[in-house]
């Protein structure tokens, strides 16, 4: 279904790639960049962490069927995106948006769009905010999906509590994110392995720079069209967060899908184990409904 190619974007120390797919009529209806979640994932929402659920994929699949044509992408220095970017952690949030930006604009050459919409997931809900902060002409507007509320220290907060096996290390854990957000950095050589894999001296500077973004306060300067879409069954981002978008930014258009978990599938409730089983199923379905909302939120005549 649709018309698959490569795609570059053109930015410093790169090319950016990611993958273009158009609507097999070749005249889409709207286009769109879709920006991946945190940490080491790729265009298709997959990364070697052990989610290979293909999130972006699918909902490109699903976006392209109502004819918006998408572009999902490789962030800097991965994948696909290696460039002569080095170190893929020596990154800020305004290296992401600007690169959002990038990719708008290609949307726009590529496709003959007015302007692109930018869909963020999760972390990348937050980096479309900052690319949006700037009020590129090549943006249309928002589709934030699963995307942070809080700032960045309570959410990994909440996250970190929320699963009693971190208990045992929530003092050193809390410790290290107020020093992060602080702006100070943290020595983890005494702390638990998997304390040293998440706050690792090579992404401290990251999460630094992260921790400083206010999205509600973002949001509620956004001139352009926003839909906030967040399912109830998420165990990363929560509803607090969508409720926390909405209600700074209340003519925002906002959709919580019962059952729908952070990798985009509809999951049973109260089932913790199908839910995390969902991210390693690249055969279960993009949550029912989805991609269509999305495109008939784009597609809206304004």
């Amino acid at each position: 279904m649709g018309a698959e190619s490569e795609i570059e974007a053109d930015v410093p120390n790169g090319p950016l790639k990611g993958t273009l797919l158009m609507p097999d009529s070749g005249e889409p209806l709207a286009a769109a960049v879709i920006i991946p979640g945190s940490g080491p994932t790729d265009r298709n929402g997959n990364n070697p962490l052990g989610i290979t659920a293909m999130p972006y994929r699918l909902l490109a699949e699903a976006l392209v069927a109502k004819g918006v044509a998408t572009v999902r992408v490789d962030k800097r220095g991965m994948f696909g995106s290696a460039g002569n970017f080095g170190d893929p952690n020596a990154v800020t949030m305004s290296d992401y948006a600007a690169d959002a930006r990038a990719w708008a604009r290609r949307m726009v050459e590529a496709t003959g769009a007015p302007c692109a919409w930018i869909v963020g997931h999760s972390e990348g809900g937050l980096t479309a905010l900052v690319a949006e902060s700037e009020d590129d002409a090549a943006i249309c507007g928002l589709v934030l999906v699963s995307a942070p509320g809080r700032r960045f220290a309570d959410l990994l907060r909440d996250q970190l509590w929320s699963n009693p096996a971190n208990w045992p290390l929530i003092a050193d854990a809390l410790a290290a994110i107020s020093a992060l957000e602080a702006g100070q950095h943290v020595d983890v050589s005494k702390f638990h392995p998997a304390l040293q894999n998440l706050f690792a001296p090579v992404i401290q500077d990251y999460l630094i720079d992260v921790m400083s973004y206010d999205p509600a306060a973002l949001i509620a300067a956004e001139k352009k069209p926003v839909m906030i879409l967040q399912g109830d069954n998420d165990l990363q981002v929560k509803l607090i967060d969508a409720e926390m978008l909405y209600a700074a930014k209340p003519d925002a258009e906002l959709l919580i899908m019962p059952g729908v978990n952070h990798v985009l599938k509809l999951v049973p409730k109260n089932d913790v184990a199908a839910n995390m089983a969902s991210y390693a199923d690249p055969t279960l379905p993009l949550a029912p409904g989805l991609g269509e909302a999305i495109a008939t939120f784009v597609l809206k005549a304004r």
